[in-house]
């Protein structure tokens, strides 16, 4: 389907206005050439650091933008959200220094680490059930009870176009792309990428990556239609949780904007994050790693010059030792 018939959700435009909103709160991550995956593919690939960004994540994008976008009224009520971990972090980070409080909401399947990063940025902790669904259902209860004013993780116009700058970056640096690897969970990132590289050059493509194990996304695009798919514990722990069944924004962009879905086992995903280690010599989370294990996989081929956005590295130090040295638990080899 073409850009122009998802241009009523968030346009190219809108990704563009976000770009100048939060140009002095955001890093623009470097593009650095990968030779070892370039060799492997016989095409130039290029990895999109997001892992270098001030909150380790690319999720700092979409909360700042949002953030920007409320008035000081709707702040000065407190910020609510639910979260696999980054988008938390990147909620608390941009309230700390807009000066809000924050309330951070997460199921007691997001890593200590995520934990402990957030609470640190002085925002307010609770931990809610076992999935990110029990997260949401206490964001409402806060919503509703205290008039906090809620940000969500992925579906909301403002968040897609803060993802989306992302997308303007690569095009700005590599006008010539071909392919982009994003990775997939609720779509925020994937659809605002998508829309800001099919905006800037219609021909080229983007492929979402994600797990086998509770891939919201790509079980509803499968089904035609927004899908609840049970929250298992997956290396690639930011990747989990559903897409909302009233999903407004982001199904229906990755439908019309993504043009392939892949799939990844844990073992699979566990090889990214090792080659990351011990190739590119920089420490990924399992989200950020799908892009690499994509290709380490042989699941995707490009001839093209080939963009990976490695979404962040916050993970574990024990847990990403345990990966690089092959004696993580409960990896599906």
């Amino acid at each position: 389907m073409p850009v122009r018939a998802v241009m009523g959700l968030v346009t190219l435009q809108d990704i563009e206005a976000a770009q100048r909103r939060i140009a002095g709160y955001v890093r623009s991550t470097p593009l650095r050439i990968s030779r070892a995956l370039t060799q492997q593919i016989g095409a130039p690939v290029h990895l999109k650091l997001e892992n270098h960004q001030e909150t380790g994540s690319f999720k700092l994008r979409g909360a700042t933008n949002a953030l920007l976008c409320l008035d000081e009224e709707a702040r000065s009520h407190g910020l609510v959200t639910a979260s696999t971990g980054n988008h938390g972090r990147a909620v608390a980070h941009a309230a700390k220094a807009m000066g809000a409080r924050a309330t951070i909401c997460l199921s007691g399947l997001v890593p200590a680490s995520k934990v402990e990063a957030i609470r640190s940025l002085g925002a307010d902790i609770r931990i809610v059930g076992h999935s990110q669904d029990d997260a949401m259902r206490e964001v409402g209860r806060l919503v509703h009870e205290e008039g906090m004013h809620f940000v969500p993780p992925f579906d909301d116009a403002d968040v897609i176009a803060g993802q989306g700058t992302l997308g303007l970056e690569v095009a700005d640096d590599l006008p010539e792309t071909a392919l982009v690897l994003v990775p997939l969970s609720g779509g925020g990132l994937a659809s605002g990428v998508a829309a800001a590289i099919k905006g800037r050059r219609p021909a080229a493509k983007v492929v979402g990556v994600s797990m086998e194990r509770g891939a919201a996304m790509a079980a509803s695009l499968a089904a035609g239609r927004p899908t609840d798919v049970q929250e298992v514990e997956t290396i690639a722990d930011s990747l989990g949780g559903g897409i909302g069944l009233n999903n407004r924004l982001t199904f229906p962009m990755c439908r019309a904007l993504l043009d392939e879905v892949i799939l990844l086992s844990e073992g699979e995903i566990a090889a990214g994050i090792r080659h990351a280690a011990m190739v590119e010599g920089m420490t990924v989370e399992g989200a950020g790693a799908v892009g690499i294990a994509a290709l380490l996989a042989g699941k995707i081929r490009s001839d093209g010059p080939t963009v990976i956005i490695v979404s962040g590295g916050n993970i574990d130090p024990a847990f990403h030792r345990a990966i690089v040295n092959g004696q993580e638990r409960g990896v599906v080899r």
